[in-house]
């Protein structure tokens, strides 16, 4: 027997199909539609929107309707800069909920309301973006010849990296800007367009989130002309630059630090938060001595770090830097202790500073869990999205022997179905505006995280996981060395040193060609598709071990199919591919049968597969 597919439910999102394209203003009044199957009972559609704390009530009008199904269209006033909605559906014997989670026959909270607001989305050129992070130390030596630091152990680039220990941050491969820029032609084989780079600020360690100073480029990587060289290097073959600052804290060796206590008189003594009752004397993030966290009540402290051109964040976005952006280390964290929370002013800034010096910059938050509280789109643009998509697919595909930690909480990743998973996708999803989750950094791992292939054991998992990766609504964004198959246990001990000569071959104990080639179709794929980079998301199947969804434009229709292991297939509606049109196979070996009454799809597994229906 087939599952039960969900494409008989109701249907809103922020897509262009149900929201105009741009961003509304104050006082703009903005047509939203419903999509409603023709089998469902409704008597009326109304929408529930929230002003200045209050909701009312406006009854939708019927748009237009078919055999298939019947659209209703609402106006909805922009009162304030974020404005929530949700659709009521009332039926026979009651009444029912439409929001960012799905259907519900009983009350339900704010949280998962749809959102328009008022402030605008990050770049557009995020949508079609593929983003590949790069850890400096790790990627790629140049061969020019650098003194190491006492500080440093160093290791041969073979050598397998040291997950825990005092040595762990200290382990020095030689990885520099001149070797990342020599290896540029990987990336556009690849297909990935935007690079982000992990801190490149002097440092007391190979990670170099513990800075010394934010005035020049660490010399072990090359100074500041080899980051000029490598952004002109990728402006010149199209791609951008992100760079990764560490808005939260400093080093303790960093400048204003040792100025601070030297003299506790001083405006770098501001700066910071000080605790004659530990040990330290000084707060540190997560009590990590070599990170004293910094105090923004200084208004001075603004001003060096986020405010205005010549503020850190300034300075390096202009001229002739040019950075395209910024990742913001635990951005969560940033300007919050006990009483104090500077946070969304701290984001606001930032922000504004951006905007003044370059509109096209985008600004990244690092936020491991719930990130709906500052994720308005007022501050923070998007999130490296690890709790509506990394941790949730992971459980799915999760191989179920593992012993690996789960990301910060005391035990084993789980192992679940498909119902659990996107039930929590839905709901992180849910709580941020549409075009904030249309533009968020999808990740299935990263420099804090095990290695995917680590994660799920089979490489074919690997190619499951990608394919959600690549036609998921967000921006796709990839760990080096996730392209060919690298492992590691956890984050420490996944930043392996990527393999040039087993890359150069083809493949080898360390470099998995074919996991190579499947991410370099699935990022063509991607870019071949305007509705797998902007379109909406319908959920189509959802049981233990497969997932589909829709993704879709006023243009064109796609299909994903998803699964860990064989099951029982499904039968979609025959109408989603038009009459006489044919489907077109864009990736995977999955079955796709078009019969008179529906589209019967396979239960092959494990694999991804993704059509064109329309």
């Amino acid at each position: 027997m087939t599952v039960r597919h969900l494409l008989d439910q109701p249907h809103h999102d922020g897509s262009e199909l149900y929201v105009p394209a741009g961003t509304p203003a104050l006082g703009d009044v903005v047509p939203v539609r419903f999509r409603v199957p023709a089998s469902a009972t409704e008597r009326a559609l109304w929408v529930r929107t929230v002003r200045d704390a209050e909701p009312r009530m406006v009854q939708a009008r019927l748009d237009r309707a078919d055999a298939h199904e019947r659209w209703y269209v609402a106006d909805v006033p922009v009162h304030n800069p974020v404005t929530s909605y949700r659709a009521l559906l009332d039926e026979p014997g009651g009444y029912r909920w439409l929001n960012g989670r799905g259907l519900f026959s009983r009350d339900v909270p704010d949280a998962a309301d749809f959102r328009l607001t008022v402030h605008e989305p990050a770049p557009a050129w995020t949508s079609s973006a593929v983003v590949y992070q790069i850890f400096p130390d790790r990627f790629a030596r140049s061969g020019v010849e650098r003194t190491f630091p006492d500080w440093a152990e160093p290791a041969d680039w073979d050598d397998e990296p040291i997950g825990r220990g005092p040595s762990t941050p200290v382990q020095l491969y030689g990885g520099d800007l001149l070797g990342i820029e020599q290896r540029l032609d990987h990336l556009q084989r690849l297909g990935v367009d935007t690079v982000y780079l992990t801190p490149v600020f002097p440092s007391q360690s190979n990670h170099r989130y513990d800075a010394r100073t934010f005035d020049h480029v660490d010399p072990l990587l090359g100074g500041d002309e080899a980051l000029v060289s490598l952004r002109r290097a990728l402006h010149g073959r199209g791609m951008r630059l992100v760079g990764d600052f560490t808005t939260n804290h400093t080093g303790v060796a960093h400048e204003w630090f040792e100025h601070a206590l030297r003299d506790r008189s001083s405006e770098e003594a501001e700066f910071y938060y000080w605790d004659k009752e530990s040990d330290l004397g000084y707060v540190a993030w997560l009590d990590v001595p070599s990170l004293p966290k910094l105090n923004y009540g200084s208004s001075a402290l603004a001003r060096r770090m986020v405010d205005g051109p010549g503020s850190v964040i300034g300075r390096w976005l202009g001229e002739p830097f040019a950075l395209d952006g910024w990742r913001i280390d635990v951005a969560n964290m940033t300007g919050r202790y006990a009483s104090d929370d500077f946070t969304h002013h701290v984001a606001r800034t930032v922000r504004a500073t951006m905007t003044e010096l370059n509109p096209d910059a985008v600004l990244v938050s690092e936020h491991f869990h719930d990130a709906a509280g500052d994720l308005t789109g007022e501050g923070w643009q998007v999130n490296m999205n690890y709790s509506a998509f990394t941790k949730p697919l992971w459980t799915w595909l999760v191989d179920p022997a593992t012993t690996l930690d789960f990301l910060g909480i005391p035990t084993t990743i789980p192992r679940r179905g498909g119902v659990s998973v996107v039930e929590t996708m839905r709901e992180f999803d849910a709580t941020v505006p549409w075009k904030v989750t249309a533009r968020q950094w999808n990740m299935l791992g990263s420099h804090d995280t095990p290695r995917l292939r680590t994660v799920v054991g089979d490489p074919r998992l690997v190619e499951v996981a990608a394919g959600l990766l690549f036609t998921y609504p967000g921006t796709p964004a990839l760990f080096a060395g996730d392209e060919g198959g690298a492992t590691g246990t956890n984050g420490e001990h996944a930043r392996v040193p990527m393999p040039w000569d087993q890359i150069e071959a083809g493949g080898g104990d360390r470099w998995d060609g074919r996991t190579f080639d499947v991410y370099r179709s699935l990022i063509a794929l991607r870019r071949s598709s305007r509705a797998l980079r902007e379109g909406g998301l319908r959920w189509a199947v959802v049981s233990d071990d497969a997932v589909a969804y829709l993704r879709e434009t006023v243009d064109e229709r796609v299909l994903v199919v998803a699964a860990r292991a064989p099951w029982a297939g499904v039968d979609l509606p025959r109408h989603l591919v038009p009459a006489g049109a044919a489907v077109e196979r864009l990736y995977g070996e999955g079955t796709l049968d078009i019969a008179p009454d529906a589209l019967r799809v396979g239960g092959d597994g494990p694999g991804v597969s993704v059509w064109r229906l329309a």
